[in-house]
């Protein structure tokens, strides 16, 4: 009998009741982009849990707590965290051209147009990821994050590819409202 850890988790049980889950990996970097990108942290919470559980509109209140801690736990594949917080090396949206090619050539396909493909099976494949303009971009964002000199090529590939490697600030629609205004008033 395989161990629970070998399998691909498609439901769970939260409160006492079993819960079917959404896991397509287009799934779960939609429910990503929600808990990175939405200023309302409650708000992107609760339309995490929506999209991932899909029977949430039945899930009790009171179990929401469990129910977020087992979806955090799912997007990081279950894996123990250090508890140190680290500044993002990895945009989900913005990287998503290098990190498709780079899962297509070790996936052997083009995984964006399989029907589905569990979570943990993508991870999979982005971790088998070698060398290639992903990783370095990803050592670049890394070295720049911890302050530490770039190598001659490096800075060469970062000054060619600024707006690749930097990862872009995003602002709800009313901070980029206000910043369009006063760009404006500016004369910008």
């Amino acid at each position: 009998m395989a161990s629970a850890d070998w399998c691909l988790p498609a439901s769970t049980e939260i409160g006492g009741r079993e819960y079917r889950l959404n896991t397509d990996f287009r799934d779960i970097l939609e429910i990503i982009s929600y808990l990175e990108n939405e200023r309302d942290k409650q708000a992107a919470t609760l339309i995490a849990l929506a999209l991932f559980y899909e029977e949430f509109e039945e899930m009790p209140p009171d179990d929401w707590t469990e129910a977020a801690q087992y979806l955090e736990g799912f997007i990081g594949c279950f894996e123990p965290e250090d508890g140190r917080p680290a500044p993002r090396s990895i945009d989900w949206e913005q990287d998503y051209n290098m990190i498709s090619a780079d899962v297509n050539k070790v996936a052997g396909c083009e995984v964006r147009m399989l029907e589905y493909l569990h979570w943990f099976t993508f991870i999979g494949y982005f971790m088998s990821i070698g060398e290639g303009q992903l990783s370095t971009v990803v050592s670049i964002r890394h070295k720049l994050n911890q302050h530490k000199q770039l190598e001659k090529w490096e800075l060469d590939f970062y000054r060619r590819n600024k707006k690749k490697v930097d990862i872009k600030k995003r602002y709800t629609p009313e901070e980029q409202a206000e910043i369009d205004r006063l760009n404006k008033r500016l004369g910008g």
